[in-house]
């Protein structure tokens, strides 16, 4: 056995910063592609942040969304192409503030699309302000004293969120902070994709992710974070299966 590059990620140099979960998350969403043998029926969405040139890492059809609006474009995508396999990649920022509107309602109608969501619990590409998913107590540029649950309120639980939703057929949050987190993170991500395969509707994987550019520590200290203080906040699991 050989462990070596999906056909789907091209052979790049990245742009992440050392230490970041998206490079860990791009494998494995262009994993699961390669298992599945659907790469050429799939056509990826980038969001505005961080992974807003996901079309340089991915060897699929990928377009360009404005700022939260990833869902309501792969709606469309789907809506006119059917045979296609259509997913959104995602921040907080863009999922969970600006495009809450737009994934509450795709879920809600029960779209069959796959939404990979990544939560670092930051703004990261525009310098680490506060995001619906900061936690309590936790430093940003925009709370250097902490969120204060009183003025800002709790984080946004996105899963926790969208699990009484009668359309949402797949919710579960893994993390890519230890060996053992991201082969479970990858397994979840192909049962999103095998469950729109299979016409069941509305998927969504929340991958809990580091980001010890913004959260200002070392990558090693980044993945503590995540297992000490971001499971707790956001604890793993399956959500809601509609089977």
């Amino acid at each position: 056995m050989k462990f070596t590059r999906p056909e789907t990620l091209y052979d790049t140099q990245t742009h992440y910063c050392s230490g970041c979960g998206h490079g860990i998350a791009h494998r494995l969403v262009a994993q699961a592609i390669d298992e599945l043998g659907i790469r050429e029926r799939v056509i990826g969405t980038a969001p505005v942040g961080c992974a807003v040139l996901l079309y340089d890492y991915f060897n699929c059809d990928i377009i360009e969304c404005s700022h939260g609006r990833s869902p309501a474009a792969a709606t469309g995508i789907k809506r006119c192409l059917p045979d296609r396999i259509v997913f959104t990649y995602q921040g907080d920022g863009d999922l969970a503030a600006i495009g809450t509107a737009e994934t509450i309602h795709t879920a809600n109608r029960g779209e069959n699309i796959t939404v990979i969501f990544i939560n670092n619990a930051i703004y990261g590409m525009t310098g680490g302000q506060m995001a619906p998913t900061t936690m309590v107590s936790q430093i940003t540029t925009t709370t250097p004293d902490g969120r204060d649950a009183q003025l800002q309120g709790p984080p946004i639980k996105v899963c926790e969120l969208l699990s009484s939703l009668d359309g949402v057929a797949y919710l579960e949050r893994v993390s890519v902070s230890s060996p053992k987190d991201v082969i479970k993170a990858g397994q979840a991500i192909k049962k999103a994709f095998q469950y729109q395969i299979d016409g069941k509707g509305f998927s969504l994987v929340e991958v809990l992710s580091m980001c010890p550019t913004d959260w200002k520590v070392s990558p090693a200290k980044a993945l503590d974070f995540v297992n000490n203080e971001m499971k707790t906040a956001f604890p793993l699991g399956v959500y809601k299966d509609a089977g």
